[in-house]
């Protein structure tokens, strides 16, 4: 309820927030601060992971200059298919496990997991959704980054369909 006055907003004003989780480690604060707003609220919770193209965790697809030698592109595409799979797998396992933990803590909670442009998979999901807030962190780099190549902080705080509540990044201990 606090949250909600220091906003401006009037405290049974949520009833869906939306709470993409790229990594737990970057971002547990959005999924504990979304937990606890759906807590407050009794809102519903959808946890969203999206695999952006540009996402140097997904795997690569083979070099097209393969495709002339049909059987080491066969095993290359092989190869890529379990990595995706992997890859696809342990975002599922995150979500499950963070729906788990909300649902124990008596909190109705689904999840998604997509592939596309960060910014534009968790503002059509919000829309198609009927979302009544999207909890996300800033990114952790500086002001002069973010100005010169954007962020999708920066796309969903103007292309959202709804309220946006926006965390500082995590501080983590430096090792």
């Amino acid at each position: 309820m606090a949250d909600h006055l220091l906003l401006g907003i009037n405290a049974d004003m949520f009833k869906k927030i939306l709470a993409p989780i790229q990594n737990l480690e970057n971002d547990k604060i959005v999924f504990d601060r979304a937990l606890t707003l759906a807590k407050d609220d009794s809102a519903a919770l959808m946890l969203l992971h999206v695999f952006a193209p540009n996402d140097p965790s997904l795997p690569g697809l083979p070099d097209p200059m393969l495709y002339r030698y049909p059987l080491v592109t066969n095993e290359l595409m092989e190869g890529f298919q379990e990595r995706w799979e992997e890859t696809e797998n342990r975002g599922l396992e995150m979500l499950k496990e963070l729906s788990d933990r909300a649902q124990s803590a008596g909190i109705t909670a689904e999840f998604s997991q997509n592939v596309g442009s960060v910014g534009s998979v968790v503002c059509h999901l919000a829309a198609n959704w009927g979302a009544d807030l999207i909890v996300i962190r800033q990114p952790d780099r500086s002001k002069l980054d973010e100005l010169l190549m954007g962020s999708v902080s920066h796309y969903i705080l103007h292309h959202a369909p709804c309220a946006v509540l926006t965390l500082p990044p995590s501080k983590l201990p430096s090792k």
